[in-house]
């Protein structure tokens, strides 16, 4: 796996985010049994910089926590089985990995919430993560039966972490 991470701004975490953000990253990429070998990109900004990507590219005039940016399409979300339909779109040409997409994350409000919610940042960083690698995965949580599957997936995923509340 090749992840890409880069810090725009300043991160105040007491443990080491890029080295976290690969273990969460493969562990999910396991977990789903993705059958490649992935490229990732991760940004870490701040509420500004997530501000104004989430203006642009959704049209929501407001900071988030997360954004994903999937490069993959998929007919059913987790189903992996179509990818190399689109070989040449999908792999990377010098890496032969499968380019999975983009996660930016606001810094700020991982620090937010992790106060908010009464768990660690490191927890809130992971669950962050495991978030949008769903999304890169397909999957998403626009109706209640989305979000329920989406959501005991997090929770599965960061209980075999052992990454709790």
């Amino acid at each position: 796996m090749t992840l890409n991470f880069e810090a725009e701004v300043s991160v105040p975490f007491d443990f080491d985010a890029e080295s976290l953000a690969g273990e969460v990253i493969n562990f999910t990429l396991e977990h789903e049994d993705f059958p490649y070998e992935p490229e990732v990109n991760l940004t870490l900004v701040d509420n500004e910089g997530i501000h104004a990507i989430n203006k642009e590219f959704r049209e929501i005039d407001r900071p988030t926590d997360v954004l994903s940016f999937p490069m993959l399409s998929y007919e059913n979300a987790g189903d992996f089985s179509k990818l190399e339909d689109d070989y040449d779109d999908n792999f990377n040409p010098d890496t032969g990995e499968i380019m999975l997409g983009d996660i930016v994350i606001s810094v700020d409000k991982v620090l937010e919430q992790a106060e908010s919610y009464g768990h660690t940042t490191k927890r809130e960083y992971a669950f962050l993560i495991v978030h949008s690698m769903l999304h890169l995965f397909g999957y998403d949580h626009m109706t209640p039966e989305e979000a329920a599957v989406m959501e005991a997936k997090q929770k599965q995923i960061l209980d075999e972490m052992n990454i709790t509340r």
